[in-house]
C-alpha cells in the first residue's frame, strides 16, 4: 500500500538556503532508495521560513527503513540545527 509522508519544517531566519541545500541532498539520496516513488518541496507564501516536504513511498516499511538509515540520520541532524522549533512528520495512506 502506497503512503505519503508530509514533513513540515520552519527554519531560523537567514538559514533558508542552507535548509534547501540539505533537503536537496536528502532527496537526491532518497531517489535511489528502495520504495521511493516521488517527492516535492513547497514553501509557504505567508511565511518564507516554513517548508513542506512531501514524499511518496511504496510502503510504510520502505519509508521507515529510509527514515532510520544512517545516511538520512546524518543529514537530518544537520537540518535540525537550522530549525526554529520541532519539525512535524505525518504519514498518510489512502482509505
Amino acid at each position: 500500500m502506497t503512503i505519503r509522508v508530509l514533513i513540515e519544517r520552519e527554519v531560523e531566519p537567514g538559514q533558508e538556503m542552507k535548509l534547501q541545500q540539505l533537503m536537496m541532498q536528502l532527496r537526491s539520496k532518497a531517489i535511489h532508495v528502495k520504495g521511493y516513488i516521488s517527492g516535492e518541496t513547497l514553501r509557504a507564501l505567508d511565511n518564507p521560513n516554513r517548508f513542506l516536504a512531501i514524499s511518496n513511498w511504496n510502503s510504510v516499511e520502505d519509508w521507515r527503513n529510509w527514515e532510520k538509515s544512517p545516511e538520512r540520520q546524518k543529514l537530518q541532524e544537520e537540518i535540525r540545527k537550522l530549525l526554529h522549533g520541532k519539525e512535524s512528520c505525518t504519514v498518510y495512506t489512502r482509505f
